[in-house]
């Protein structure tokens, strides 16, 4: 039988065996751990015990606020769900949430409670992680930015500055985590202490323990983890160090560019569990999932590349093989960086190459994390093993006595044995020795076995290694109540008991051979075929081996009987199944955990052939299976499922099935016409007004900021001027583009104007002297910094007047790390040519500052201070009447072809059938990464800025924007402010296109986007 999804990159098959003589007396019993506050959290040496059940912790990175649609988060968890995982990782970002001192917001898509809520209905745990410094390419490192410039001396520091701004926010947090805690029944797991820092100097640290001191004597009583990056050994022990420590680690670093070279795969992370914490669990609370890209990057297709399943493939089960029981890749999903998110280093995607694009586009690296999850949920020995060893680098083909590796590329192949202390379950996870080679090679093993030394494969020439793949070879392994594997080397993708029938599901790829060995059960048939051979042995039990077929897709059955079912499939194919957890309480189902898998059901279905299946339930007394999920096209369906199953619903409409085996349903499930009747509208009915006021004669900045002030807590200071300070974040304006004035009385000796501008890396700001341009400046350094001189055109200055320097900066965001404080803004001025200063300076940023913003919804970091902005051009509903509009199309770029700022707004509407979920972008320019034209662009949909567009630097040209956002039966409002950087004509396109579209969804998306009221004039 065929099942096919889509065209997906082959995985690398499992091997499956190192069998272990079991030991006649039971391993001991290691102690448990706890924090002391509570029981229901346990730990040892090896994994987290919850409500005294070991759990392997498999987890995904997800930011709510980078996707501010509520209802998209339930989607995104059930995606994670039906991948296998069964953790999420979820930072809360302290400036978002805490917009100005004493200021709290945590409502709408910053609200907290929905997420938890959300988490609960798709069964997963959360691993709460809100800073206040949290890193994430966000704007200061997710810091409130008024503490930027209102704290004192250092942040994440031990000072009663920092302390009195960081604390209410804490406070805040623990209000709504604490009843949500896996304690009270909720999801939340495990919460993290700031992120990414040294225990010393001193105060570094009494800062964290204050942080935990803040937490426990507020109620959080779940354990307190910490991420060290790269091996520091900081917070193990002493002041400051949680209950949990953590490893966070990058092996490919950040650099999309080399595209599919890898850096070497790290070998010693067990000696450095055994040296840091051999007590307490291995945690890789952030283990490279993808890759951010940069402004001038190659793209995120190029770091799917570099990071894509194959990387999964190899690293994570790296990360098995060095005995982490506890994992969470970061990002899962990465969102948008919409608004002034992020920090200068990271453009407006955050896609990160995760295993859901942007788009919420499942794809290949998805499809490989729900292979390795799926084993991880199928295998309760894997929970606990000891590392016995791996290859000796002087002697590759030794592991161990016992275990041997041999054959055509034996010295070429690297492997770590693991075994189960209980069950003598043998683990062997095999890599290329050189793990980032591309070559083929293949192998064979000798191990222990309960049954004596085996050489395996016995029957088919040997084990394979597609160049970058990982396999992890079994033996001694159980499955479901009483089947046995003696061993395979086929990897494993599901393991259990589906009604009264044990069934195991292994895969391999097409054109590599793959056995096991394994105790048939029942009465039951074998599959008639070439590729397939039975050998039987004298001890019951039956070897299957199976040759290759190169491009062979499909599903075999092995066997299948009353009592026991095998299945055999390649990996595109084995993509398409699904287990999702089927609601059944048992005798250790957990209050309020009921919809978790092993704490509240472990009854599963296998379903075959939709794009995604999110959850599953038996109906009429088990009569009726009723599936929801998603189809991109129409399917063959397969299911196996309980014998009491007779029917099956598809979203709730009756699907024709017909038995095709015991306990084993096939159909078909059609997609709806309508997938393929959705119109994309054009584009078009522009209007345009200029956004530039600022520089015409005669321009009243009278009401704007006076930037008078002569020190700073922002910790780089002025580089030159005449002592006043003139940094955004200090007058209230700390994000996205600000205008800077400086008046003077010129006594016509004046030949120009010396200035450094600080606006993070890649900005840009332009310089005008009265209302004549003088030029566009920029720097993609790390200073994110220039020193320019700005020479003034005779025709330009007006001697014995007011004259008046306009600068128009884009601010990229604060810097993360170590310069948060960041100093954006005029570092230095002086006027060349005369003795003359300027006799006043103003400062414009978006309207009210973080004080007074009036988009409580949007949040405060959407809008910038250009002028559109300020009035509120960009909003639903605003009256293009009132202003001086007129019919212009985008590509024709602003009148003159001139320098300045313009603004192009119109409408269109979209009529999306309840049922189909579609994913929108806007493509600038036909989608080339740059174009050389010298401008900016800001995309406002709705209201919301979901694009910076920089044409001559790239490589973003597509935006994607999530239902919510847009109104998919509604009139939405599109707005694009142009920035023309030189006096040269430049001619943006933008297109509203399709990445994908499928029937199903995760139900009615609400839209919140306000429209526009009268603001009065700065």
């Amino acid at each position: 039988m065929q099942v096919l999804r889509r065209a997906l990159w082959a995985m690398p098959a499992f091997l499956a065996i190192a069998l272990t003589c079991l030991a006649t007396t039971r391993a001991a019993v290691p102690p448990r751990k706890s924090n002391g506050l509570t029981d229901v959290v346990q730990w040892d040496n090896y994994t987290l015990f919850l409500h005294d059940q070991r759990m392997f912790l498999y987890s995904g990175e997800f930011h709510t606020f980078r996707l501010p649609v509520p209802e998209l988060w339930l989607d995104i968890f059930q995606r994670m769900v039906a991948a296998g995982m069964n953790g999420v990782s979820i930072y809360i970002h302290w400036g978002l949430t805490n917009p100005a001192p004493g200021v709290f917001d945590f409502d709408d898509w910053r609200a907290i409670q929905p997420i938890f809520d959300a988490a609960k209905l798709a069964g997963i745990f959360v691993i709460l992680r809100p800073g206040p410094y949290i890193n994430a390419e966000t704007t200061a490192g997710g810091l409130a930015l008024w503490s930027t410039s209102l704290v004192e001396g250092a942040v994440r520091t031990n000072t009663t500055s920092w302390n009195s701004a960081y604390q209410p926010y804490v406070s805040r947090i623990i209000e709504a985590a604490k009843p949500n805690q896996v304690t009270e029944g909720g999801p939340m797991l495990l919460l993290q202490i700031d992120n990414e820092y040294s225990q010393t100097p001193a105060p570094n640290a009494e800062y964290f323990a204050d942080l935990e001191t803040q937490y426990r004597s507020n109620g959080i009583v779940v354990p307190l983890t910490y991420n060290d990056p790269g091996e520091r050994m900081q917070f193990v022990n002493g002041t400051g160090a949680p209950d949990l420590y953590g490893l966070d680690f990058y092996p490919n670093n950040f650099n999309c560019t080399p595209g599919p070279f890898w850096n070497p795969v790290p070998t010693n992370f067990h000696e450095y569990h055994l040296e840091t914490a051999p007590e307490r669990p291995f945690f890789l609370p952030e283990f490279q999932g993808g890759s951010n890209d940069y402004w001038g990057g190659p793209g995120y297709d190029r770091c799917r590349e570099r990071i894509g399943p194959d990387f999964e493939d190899v690293y994570y089960k790296n990360n098995w093989a060095s005995n982490a029981k506890m994992q969470s890749v970061y990002m899962f999903y990465g969102g948008t960086n919409w608004g002034g998110i992020a920090y200068p280093g990271a453009y407006t995607s955050y896609d990160y190459s995760g295993a859901i694009k942007e788009t919420r586009v499942l794809w290949e690296k998805y499809d490989e994390m729900k292979r390795q999850a799926m084993f991880i949920r199928s295998s309760p020995s894997f929970r606990k093993t000891d590392w016995i060893g791996n290859t000796n680098q002087s002697d590759p083909q030794t592991l161990y006595s016992g275990v041997a590796l041999s054959g055509k590329d034996g010295n070429k192949t690297f492997a770590t044995y693991l075994q189960n202390p209980d069950t003598g379950t043998g683990f062997i996870i095999a890599r290329q020795l050189n793990g980032t080679s591309i070559d083929n090679v293949s192998f064979k093993l000798t191990i222990p076995s309960s049954r004596g030394p085996l050489d395996i494969p016995q029957h088919v020439p040997d084990i394979s290694l597609n160049g970058r793949q990982s396999k992890v070879i079994v033996s001694d392994y159980t499955f479901g109540a009483s089947g046995s594997l003696l061993y395979s080397t086929a990897p494993i993708f599901f393991a259990g008991t589906i009604g009264p029938r044990d069934v195991l599901f292994v895969y391999g790829e097409s054109d590599q051979s793959h056995e096991l060995s394994v105790e048939l059960r029942g009465s039951g048939a074998r599959i008639n075929s070439k590729r397939v051979l039975y050998t039987e042995s004298r001890d019951a039990i039956t070897t299957i081996s199976i040759s290759p077929q190169p491009g062979w897709n499909g599903l075999l059955t092995l066997w299948e009987s009353s009592t026991q079912l095998i299945l055999f499939a390649d990996p595109t194919t084995t993509a398409t199944f699904w287990a999702p957890p089927v609601r059944a309480p048992t005798k250790n189902t957990v209050p309020g955990l009921e919809t978790f898998w092993q704490f509240g059901t472990n009854t599963t279905v296998l379903v075959g052939g939709p794009y995604l299946v999110r959850n599953a339930t038996l109906e009429d007394g088990g009569r009726v299976l009723a599936i929801r999920g998603d189809l991109n096209a129409s399917v063959p369906l397969a299911v196996v499922a309980p014998e009491s199953v007779k029917s099956v619903t598809w979203n709730g409409a009756r699907v024709s099935v017909r038995t095709t085996g015991t306990g084993m349903l096939s159909g078909r499930l059609n997609v709806s016409p309508k997938i393929k009747q959705v119109k994309v509208p054009q584009l078009k009915g522009w209007k345009y007004a200029d956004s530039l006021p600022e520089v015409k004669d005669g321009y009243d900045d009278s009401n704007w900021v006076v930037a008078d002030h002569t020190s700073t807590n922002i910790t780089i200071p002025p580089a030159f001027g005449d002592g006043r300070v003139l940094y955004g974040c200090d007058y209230g304006f700390c994000e996205n583009n600000i205008f800077w004035r400086g008046h003077f009385n010129a006594t016509g000796s004046e030949t120009g104007v010396n200035l450094t501008i600080n606006g993070g890396t890649a900005f840009a700001a332009s310089v005008w002297l009265n209302d004549v341009f003088l030029s566009t400046v920029s720097d993609f350094s790390a200073a994110g910094e220039t020193n320019a001189l700005f020479s003034f055109p005779a025709s330009a200055l007006r001697p014995g007047e007011d004259n008046v320097l306009t600068i128009l900066q884009d601010h990229m965001g604060n810097d993360e790390g170590q310069n948060q404080k960041s100093d954006r803004g005029i570092r230095g001025f002086a006027l060349v040519g005369s003795a003359a200063n300027f006799s006043a300076w103003k400062v414009q940023g978006k309207y009210g500052g973080y004080l007074g913003y009036p988009d409580k919804v949007r949040g405060v970091l959407n809008e910038g201070g250009l002028f559109a902005e300020r009035e509120g051009w960009h909003l639903p509903g605003f009256p293009t009447h009132t202003v001086d509009f007129m019919s212009r199309d985008l590509s024709l770029g602003l009148p003159g072809g001139r320098a300045g700022v313009g603004f192009f707004t119109t409408t269109f509407d979209l009529n999306i059938p309840q049922d189909l979920d579609a994913m929108f972008s806007f493509e600038f320019d036909k989608g080339a990464q740059k174009t050389g034209e010298p401008y900016r662009a800001l995309l406002f949909v709705n209201g919301w800025k979901f694009g910076k567009r920089v044409a001559n630097v790239g490589p973003q040209a597509r935006f994607p924007v999530p239902p919510g956002i847009l109104d998919y039966r509604g009139t939405n409002t599109l707005a694009v402010a142009l920035w023309a950087m030189e006096d040269t004509p430049v001619h943006p396109t933008l297109e509203l296109v399709i990445e994908g579209i499928v029937q199903g969804g995760v139900g009615v998306i609400s839209t919140n986007n306000p429209c526009w009221t009268p603001r009065t004039r700065e």
